[in-house]
C-alpha cells in the first residue's frame, strides 16, 4: 500500500517531490501516534518526553534556551513544558549561577525513574521501523539528513 491509498487520494501528485513532502508529513504523524501509546502510560506528551531525554543526556544543568536548541520540535514553548514537568516533580529549576537571566533545569530522580520505566518500550519504538532492514534505515537516515542539508 502506498501513500495514495493511505490518504485515499485518487488524483496523482503533481510531482515526486510533492508526494515526498506529503509522505513525510503523513509518516511523521503515523510514528508520533505509535509513540504516544506508550507515553500515555506515564501521562507524558512527546515534548515532555523529549525534554526529559535531553536532560538525562546532559552533563549537568542546562538552560531552557539550550533545551529549546536541542528539541525535536523547535516551535514548542519550552518554559511552559518545563513548568509542567516541574509540577510533576520530574525536573528542578534554579537560577543560573553564571547568568542570572537564565534558568537552569535538571532532571530529578523521579524523572530518571520514569524514563527508565519508559526505556522498556525501546523495542516497541524500534519495531515502528521493522519494515526496514538496517541498511534501508541507514539509507533513510542519510536521505533525510541530505534533505535538510545536514550532509
Amino acid at each position: 500500500m502506498g501513500i495514495e491509498q493511505d490518504i485515499h487520494q485518487s488524483r496523482k501528485f503533481r510531482s515526486e517531490h510533492h508526494k515526498s513532502v506529503v509522505n513525510i508529513l503523513f509518516t511523521n504523524n503515523w510514528v508520533t501516534e505509535k509513540i504516544k501509546v506508550f507515553l500515555e502510560t506515564e501521562d507524558l506528551t512527546l515534548q515532555q518526553y523529549n525534554i526529559l531525554r535531553i536532560l538525562r543526556g546532559s552533563d549537568g544543568p542546562i538552560s531552557t534556551l539550550q533545551i529549546r536548541e536541542r528539541m525535536l520540535d523547535k516551535m514548542s514553548d519550552t518554559s511552559r513544558i518545563v513548568d509542567r514537568l516541574l509540577l510533576k516533580k520530574l525536573v528542578k529549576k534554579s537560577i543560573c549561577k553564571k547568568d542570572k537571566r537564565l534558568v537552569d533545569v535538571v532532571i530529578t530522580a523521579k524523572g530518571k525513574t520514569m524514563l527508565a520505566k519508559l526505556d522498556q518500550y525501546d523495542r516497541q519504538l524500534d519495531e515502528v521501523m521493522a519494515n526496514l532492514s538496517d541498511a534501508e534505515a541507514k539509507q533513510l537516515n542519510t536521505l533525510l539528513d541530505k534533505l535538510r542539508g545536514s550532509v
